[in-house]
């Protein structure tokens, strides 16, 4: 939910009403059969949410039963999507009174600002709900913490919305890395060279609610960068500021530039900058792995093999499928057969501590080691 003009407190006020164990069955969802539709509420409709809403609509055996939002308005469009779908979800300001009075709800999609993740997260999972929450998983290491907790404890199963993990071409290039194809990873490359973020929605302004940049917008790749390693970093080091945009929205405490250095074990490194200056169609967004046999480049899937001239295409299962589909889509079926998700509890927590890591390094301007964030 993106809360634009109203605060976290006015949020978090409102009146109060995981991974499957290998050898136990399955647990159903919530009041349904194998063959009922799974209800999904939504809390938070703002950018990201008004976007998640047709695309489940577009999973089969999916029926939208709530949407809230503290914005009436928001929530109405949002309504009014579901409704035109052939559903009838029911709108609602207070996430808890939602939860305290809509008790068919299996699963809960969460598209609110980083700073209430935990909360409402924690909140949802024990209410029994199954959750899919949008990227980062919090703010700092101890809210990472204890969501990681509450998701192991939890009836329903956590996944976050790092839904690179299931854009097709990168994955194809990842299992190409896991198998050997590129043979030791050695170097990895990564920039997120874009203009600024959209001045309407304050809360990516404020890093006190959005984590900063590295960690409201760069933890995508940095995921990415971990899975293709296969281990968190030791340590990082880095450095950025706000040269451009000072001020700018009015109160802007968010870097728009910095460049991070990750140290992994088996001295591999991973390079990774990150602007909000860049003209349009200038530099973009790079994601890279450099192998012992050769470099791929994840978004295309194409890899290039050392002391050979030329680039190579990998195949691609379900090519042209768009990631945030195929990531609620497998929630879905998460959810109904109760699997662990690629982009589970875990993996989240490691992809934000890796951001926050970086985050403290160049705050700090010195080396900072992961187990100073590994709470």
């Amino acid at each position: 939910m993106d809360t634009s003009n109203l605060s976290r407190r006015s949020f978090l006020k409102v009146p109060a009403a995981a991974a499957a164990l290998a050898g136990v069955a399955p647990v159903l969802l919530s009041a349904q059969s194998p063959s009922d539709s799974v209800q999904v509420a939504f809390i938070g409709v703002g950018t990201r949410g008004s976007f998640l809403v047709p695309t489940l609509l577009k999973v089969p055996g999916v029926k939208v039963a709530a949407i809230c939002d503290l914005i009436p308005e928001r929530a109405q469009k949002s309504v009014d999507v579901a409704t035109a779908a052939g559903n009838r979800p029911t709108a609602y300001l207070d996430y808890r009174k939602m939860l305290d009075e809509h008790k068919e709800i299996d699963a809960v999609v969460i598209a609110t600002p980083v700073d209430t993740h935990k909360t409402i997260s924690i909140a949802t999972l024990q209410a029994g709900k199954h959750v899919y929450c949008e990227k980062p998983m919090a703010l700092n290491p101890e809210e990472c913490r204890a969501m990681l907790n509450a998701a192991k404890s939890a009836k329903g199963i956590f996944q976050a919305g790092y839904q690179l993990r299931h854009d097709p071409a990168r994955r194809a290039a990842m299992d190409f890395i896991h198998t050997g194809g590129l043979g030791d990873v050695l170097f990895l490359q990564g920039y997120r060279h874009t203009g600024d973020l959209p001045r309407e929605v304050d809360w990516y302004f404020d890093r006190s609610r959005s984590g900063d940049i590295i960690v409201e917008q760069a933890c995508h790749i940095l995921d990415l960068m971990t899975w293709a390693v296969g281990q968190h970093p030791l340590r990082a080091m880095g450095s950025g500021g706000i040269n451009l945009y000072k001020n700018v929205p009015p109160g802007r405490t968010a870097m728009d530039n910095y460049s991070v250095i990750y140290e992994f074990p088996g001295d591999v490194r991973l390079s990774f900058s990150h602007i909000f200056f860049d003209p349009s169609g200038f530099s973009g967004i790079k994601e890279r792995v450099y192998g012992s046999k050769g470099a791929i480049d994840l978004p295309t899937a194409t890899w290039s093999e050392l002391g050979k001239k030329g680039a190579i295409k990998l195949d691609v299962p379900d090519a042209g499928q768009a990631d945030t589909y195929l990531s609620l889509a497998a929630f879905i079926d998460n959810a109904r057969n109760h699997r662990t998700p690629l982009n589970s509890a875990e993996s989240a927590r490691t992809s934000t501590l890796m951001a926050i890591l970086g985050r403290k390094a160049i705050y700090e301007k010195r080396i900072v080691g992961w187990e100073e964030v590994d709470v």
